[in-house]
């Protein structure tokens, strides 16, 4: 009860002070908190391995008066294809390409993908399109850190090859500095509720595979990957808007 009466009261809150705020007035420092959602082509390298997937996140960014805006930001990348699965378990899977449980039975054995990064952000407002000098075309980079890999499922863990740590050496584990550039519009309402930003997005990351041998191939992995990201990403905006004074006038 308690904590439903918090979450209505902040509710109400955010509707209540950003009546009493005008971002069409001129341009105002303005924290916020956002989240995000994209659609992702993986291309390059990534592309070779995991096929488009979704990325979802949020962060805290800090606009200033100038229209300029720095953050930070995390996202999780998952997707359910994986490309030329059946070459993964190739070294431990019969001439059938079935892995065999201790029992005698073929094991079910499932693919994901799994990844995050986190990146610093800086960004600029440019604002065209109306009066509100707030919003407008918004374009960002974002250095950061990206790590992905092949996740393995085995249910009940009933296939011995891939007990415990094992299979850590087929998930083909990649991590390493990446940066992002963002290009689209930001619109901040006098109401928190109206505000976003929509836009294209491009990831590019050098990675370089942290599984110091791999399983399947019987190799030590060296060399870089080139792994790129093409996405349209939208995001809802939660501005913490400070309270204005409001006056009295008596005639």
């Amino acid at each position: 009860m308690r904590c439903s009466t918090i979450l209505i009261g902040l509710f109400l809150l955010s509707c209540g002070v950003s009546a009493q705020v005008n971002v069409r007035d001129s341009t105002m420092n303005i924290p916020m908190f956002y989240a995000s959602y994209a659609y992702q082509i993986s291309a390059g390298d990534a592309g070779k391995r995991f096929g488009n997937n979704s990325s979802i996140g949020g962060g805290f960014q800090y606009k200033i008066k100038k229209n300029w805006l720095f953050g930070a930001e995390f996202n999780y990348m998952f997707g359910g294809r994986i490309k030329d699965q059946d070459s993964i378990l190739s070294s431990i899977s019969n001439s059938d390409g079935f892995l065999i449980t201790s029992s005698g039975e073929y094991a079910q054995v499932n693919f994901t993908q799994a990844a995050y990064n986190f990146s610093v952000k800086v960004g600029k407002i440019f604002p065209v399109f109306g009066s509100n000098p707030n919003s407008g075309i918004f374009i960002s980079l974002q250095p950061g850190f990206m790590q992905h890999r092949i996740k393995i499922n085995n249910p009940n863990n009933t296939a011995p090859p891939l007990a415990g740590d094992y299979k850590y050496g087929y998930d083909e584990m990649a991590s390493g500095f990446c940066v992002s550039e963002f290009i689209g519009y930001m619109y901040m309402g006098n109401q928190r509720l109206l505000s976003f930003y929509a836009g294209f997005e491009c990831t590019q990351a050098i990675t370089v595979n942290r599984r110091a041998y791999n399983f399947n191939t019987m190799t030590h992995n060296s060399g870089q990957n080139h792994d790129y990201f093409y996405s349209f990403r939208f995001g809802w905006l939660v501005p913490l808007y400070k309270r204005t004074e409001v006056g009295y006038y008596f005639k």
